[in-house]
């Protein structure tokens, strides 16, 4: 049974290079993993008084990632930390308090950027965040895309050098999910 992995894209842009970069992941993954990309734009801003009764998006949404295999983020770097649609997603999952549905759920980070820096700051803030919900992230190899604009072929997939860098680290990640044992 392939491996169900909630992908969380940072960008709610329809055209975001995110998305792209998330959906050619999705296509350079083996056939043991399907991803899925869990939109979080629809969500309610996260306030404590909605738990008693929560909004019906919130507990779809808390659902999909409790019953994923795992969590893969793509996103942005805004004004050097994480989108704002991404926080409340975190947020939303990890409440109310002691019924997070993160713990324990194998992830990973991709983040993109326009410039040549490739959004490095809001991959330290969202593993900052992970790290505090319990999901164990993948360290090594890093994915910082810089200059993401300018990676894409006419035909909407990525230049070859990143369609390899993308299968090599998708297929690192592959590694970390299907070693990962709970303990």
């Amino acid at each position: 049974m392939a491996k169900k992995i909630a992908v969380l894209v940072g960008s709610l842009r329809k055209e975001s290079f995110n998305r792209k970069i998330a959906n050619e992941l999705s296509r350079l993954s083996s056939d043991g993993f399907d991803l899925e990309i869990i939109e979080i734009g629809n969500l309610p801003l996260y306030s404590e008084d909605l738990d008693q009764s929560p909004p019906q998006e919130w507990t779809d949404f808390r659902q999909k990632i409790k019953n994923s295999d795992g969590i893969l983020v793509v996103s942005p770097e805004y004004n050097r930390t994480i989108p704002g649609a991404l926080k409340n997603a975190i947020d939303v999952g990890s409440r109310p308090y002691g019924s997070s549905v993160w713990p324990g759920k194998p992830g990973a980070v991709v983040t993109s950027s326009i410039s040549s820096l490739g959004g490095l700051a809001a991959n330290h803030h969202i593993r900052q965040a992970f790290v505090f919900i319990d999901v164990p992230l993948m360290q090594q190899p890093e994915a910082y895309i810089g200059n993401s604009s300018q990676i894409w072929n006419d035909d909407g997939t990525a230049v070859e050098e990143t369609q390899k860098f993308l299968k090599d680290w998708m297929g690192a990640y592959e590694k970390w999910v299907n070693g990962f044992s709970k303990s």
